[in-house]
Order: C-alpha cells, then structure tokens, then sequence
C-alpha cells in the first residue's frame, strides 16, 4: 500500500517537486551540516573554545547539537517518521531524544571527574 510523502522540509519552508529531489535537498543539507562542524574543527575559534558551559567548552556543545540536528533529519526525512502517526513518532524521537541526553549527562561526569583526578593527582597529563 503506497502513500504519499510530504514533500518539503523545514516546517514547509522548502518544497520539492518529487521524492528524488527531496532525498537530494536534505542530502545537500546534511552535506552542509557536517561542512560547518568540519570547517569548526579544523578552525577551533579562540571565542568558541575559550569560555565553558557545564564544564565543557562552547565548541564541544556546537559539535554535539549540530549532530543532534542531523540525527533529526536523518530520523525525520530518511528514515519517513514525518509520515507515521503521531504516537509512534513520539515514541521513536522522544526515547532517542531522552537517552541521547542521559548519555551526554553521564559523559560530562565522568569526562570531568576524569579531569579532576589528573589534575589534582600525582600523575600530570597534557589536557
């Protein structure tokens, strides 16, 4: 049984004629996505890298919402949960969403109790 897909992304903001031509603008878009981490990473800005929010630096935060964004997109367009009823969408995305979140929790914890016992410890490590 074939339905229709919807054929825009962002909110409908940008419409496609065909599937074909949406599977390539949300490419092209993911495409650009990774560009900007890329391009961050091998840049590192002073400003981005320099101030802290919870422990981690601006630039890591960037890094783990733009992977979010394209989890999203991958999920959303990809994957067709724009086109599923709305109770298992919400499953779906809202169980990612929490445990990706529980496991950034548990990262940041561990990640800062690790930096704690090198830098207040007998053994030095280079951070």
């Amino acid at each position: 049984m074939a339905h229709d897909h919807q054929l825009e992304i962002f909110r409908g903001l940008v419409k496609f004629k065909s599937n074909i031509s949406k599977i390539w603008g949300v490419f092209f878009f993911l495409c650009l996505v990774t560009g900007v981490e890329v391009a961050l990473g091998i840049i590192k800005p002073d400003s981005l890298t320099s101030g802290r929010f919870l422990t981690m630096k601006y630039l890591n935060w960037i890094f783990i919402i733009l992977t979010l964004v394209k989890a999203y997109y991958i999920t959303w367009d990809f994957m067709h949960m724009r086109d599923e009823p709305s109770g298992l969408r919400r499953a779906v995305v809202w169980t990612a969403v929490f445990l990706i979140c529980y496991l950034i929790a548990i990262l940041l914890v561990e990640a800062d109790y690790i930096y704690e016992i090198y830098k207040n410890s007998f053994i030095k490590f280079n951070f």
